[in-house]
């Protein structure tokens, strides 16, 4: 049964295209920073890993609401490596090194890449869409990540 909540059909596809995207961008986000979390090296080892390991946890979080989004929308979550990879602007390429410096430059770049993506989602889906809910949604992921963002460039 399609939700009655005020949006039309395709407004509802067209932002739960929107949230899959961010969602696909999450995940991979939250892959990277989980092998940051396993692979660090270095001197300062214990206190990057359990860092990085606080960050992929909250990650984690916030994949799940995306999804729920998702679904409360009508919508089927993806949830397969192959539509995430189609799904994400983010790439998977390795890094030369596993020092605490260059993931942390890594997924500081990443995570200010989501901001300007969800900073223009936003706009798009409260002007265009008319869904305020799903924008506030995402200010709050802009958010977060921002405050992320200041997390790992503190580190640097």
């Amino acid at each position: 049964m399609d939700p009655s909540i005020g949006l039309t059909s395709q407004q509802r596809a067209d932002i739960s295209l929107a949230l899959s995207k961010i969602l696909a961008d999450e995940f991979l986000l939250q892959t990277k920073t989980r092998n940051a979390h396993w692979n660090v090296e270095g001197r300062d080892f214990h206190s990057k890993h359990v860092f990085f390991e606080a960050q992929y946890r909250e990650l984690e979080n916030w994949i799940d609401e995306i999804a729920e989004r998702i679904r409360s929308l009508g919508h089927y979550a993806p949830a397969s490596l192959k539509t995430f990879l189609q799904l994400t602007h983010f790439d998977e390429e390795g890094l030369a090194n596993n020092s605490a410096e260059e993931y942390i430059k890594e997924l500081l770049t990443d995570h200010e890449s989501l901001i300007v993506h969800l900073r223009a989602s936003i706009a798009s889906v409260a002007a265009d869409l008319h869904d305020v809910s799903a924008s506030d949604f995402m200010t709050g992921l802009m958010e977060a990540h921002e405050k992320m963002a200041w997390m790992l460039r503190a580190h640097l």
